[in-house]
């Protein structure tokens, strides 16, 4: 890709706080470093995704506050972790954890256990005890 040829389209999620670096060449054919703001179908592509995310996360809190789900599975979207991802930060098997989604599970766990989902979300104990009332 030529150096002028290098997206720089607006309108991007970063709203120009942050750019990407390209590799491009320049007149000579050499190599130089090109910033760039974005690219279109990148950006939408993005925000499409974050409002996914979004969405999962105001779902999940939807459902704890409601007592249908224990705060484990809010904060294991709004940290975008997935079950096996989850399992393998607290040492756990994925059938436990899936388990711990209940709030009448949940309610019943030790502080160790507890303490081990709190440092895999960067909560504090008490922060998950009381997202749990």
């Amino acid at each position: 890709m030529k150096k002028e040829e290098v997206p720089q389209d607006g309108n991007n999620m970063h709203e120009g706080k942050f750019k990407q670096l390209f590799y491009a060449t320049d007149d000579a054919g050499e190599y130089v470093k090109v910033n760039s703001v974005g690219w279109e179908p990148e950006n939408i592509a993005m925000q499409q995704a974050w409002e996914e995310v979004n969405t999962k996360i105001a779902d999940a809190r939807k459902r704890m506050e409601a007592g249908e789900v224990s705060p484990i599975l809010y904060y294991m979207e709004k940290t975008i972790m997935d079950l096996p991802l989850l399992a393998s930060y607290v040492n756990k098997f994925q059938w436990q954890v899936k388990r711990h989604l209940k709030p009448s599970v949940f309610r019943k766990l030790n502080d160790d256990t507890l303490r081990k989902y709190a440092a895999a979300f960067k909560i504090s104990l008490e922060e998950l005890k009381k997202a749990g009332q």
